[in-house]
């Protein structure tokens, strides 16, 4: 029998504004993505189970419903000449929907249309074109990577034959056990984690000096026009125990061979309500002190979500920081509530 949760659940989104979905398949998504998926959360938009889409085979944007309120997961993957009138369509048809993690432009345009925009946290961006591990503010991230070599580690750029599916899932599932959150793992701003890598992701695995994995490092890809603009972290799983500097030095060495490659950009994803301020649009003074003070909270970092640690990670690689927004119309209680139990955060 459905739980009480989900029978109000049920309920609340039943009431929710009705929304035309656009029937996409994954390949017609994926596709989408190959031409307009050139930031963070493009791919997750285009692969994450659970999500409704709007638009059409031109461009969508993807959002999930909770508590009777539409939440839209980044920007339009579409033209970018497309996507102020996409956004439009949407916020009619959705009733004032929540736009979670978005960019700029997509932020200016909801400022436009009468939306507060608030900072979210930021994206670290590396443009490999200039940016490198040389200078002494890189040391740390350079002794990481030779520490791992030293020790006789084997970072690999692996093709899904290095090592068995167990061993990645048992890997994934000890990762879990030793979580803050162990009974979940968190969704819409990030997808769960799945043992066989998505199409055009890339994998690099850490094996000790007897071969056996130790950790595990995804990307997700950007595309524009057909062609790969760069990665984006998308999961980390390591084993318990494993030497701190096994993140550190995996995320320079994928880092480098990107760079090899041709490959000019990656960026290592959202920190969260990392350097709230002003926005430089019309924004909620409420919701930024609370950002503020979740971010500062011992509670919040030590029971439910280690934002600190995750900004502190990231910036040791020195790459530039990308403000990223949460925009809304009505921004209550019971909206942020809706967010936070489509995550679950709470």
């Amino acid at each position: 029998m459905p739980s009480l949760r989900v029978l109000f659940d049920n309920f609340a989104e039943a009431r929710a504004p009705k929304v035309e979905h656009a029937d996409l398949s994954h390949l017609q998504r994926l596709e989408i993505f190959r031409r307009h998926g050139d930031f963070s959360l493009a791919y997750s938009t285009a692969v994450q189970k659970g999500l409704s889409y709007f638009g059409d085979g031109n461009g969508y944007i993807a959002f999930r419903t909770k508590m009777k309120h539409h939440f839209a997961l980044g920007d339009p993957v579409a033209d970018p000449g497309d996507r102020e009138a996409l956004i439009a369509r949407f916020v009619r048809e959705a009733g004032d929907p929540w736009f979670v993690q978005i960019g700029e432009s997509t932020a200016r345009t909801l400022s436009r249309m009468g939306y507060l925009v608030n900072r979210l946290g930021v994206d670290t961006r590396l443009e490999l074109a200039t940016h490198d591990f040389s200078g002494k503010r890189n040391e740390t991230v350079r002794y990481s990577e030779k520490w791992l070599q030293r020790k006789g580690y084997a970072i690999v750029d692996d093709k899904g034959q290095t090592v068995v599916l167990d061993d990645i899932r048992l890997l994934s599932e000890n990762w879990r056990s030793e979580r803050i959150i162990s009974r979940w793992e968190m969704t819409f701003l990030n997808r769960p984690f799945e043992i066989i890598r998505g199409v055009d992701m890339r994998r690099f695995l850490l094996l000790d000096p007897g071969g056996h994995l130790v950790a595990i490092l995804d990307f997700d890809p950007l595309f524009r026009d057909g062609k790969v603009v760069g990665y984006t972290t998308a999961f980390k799983r390591k084993a318990a125990g494993a030497t701190p500097h096994a993140e550190v030095g995996m995320t320079k060495f994928a880092a480098d061979r990107f760079r090899e490659e041709g490959v000019p950009l990656v960026t290592l994803g959202l920190s969260p309500l990392l350097d709230i301020g002003p926005s430089g649009f019309a924004e909620s003074g409420f919701w930024r002190g609370a950002f503020q003070r979740a971010y500062g909270s011992r509670f919040i970092n030590r029971s439910r979500f280690n934002l600190q640690g995750q900004a502190a990670f990231k910036r040791r690689f020195h790459g530039m920081e990308e403000p990223v927004y949460v925009a809304f119309r009505k921004g209550t209680l019971m909206e942020m509530l809706g967010l936070l139990r489509l995550v679950k955060a709470v």
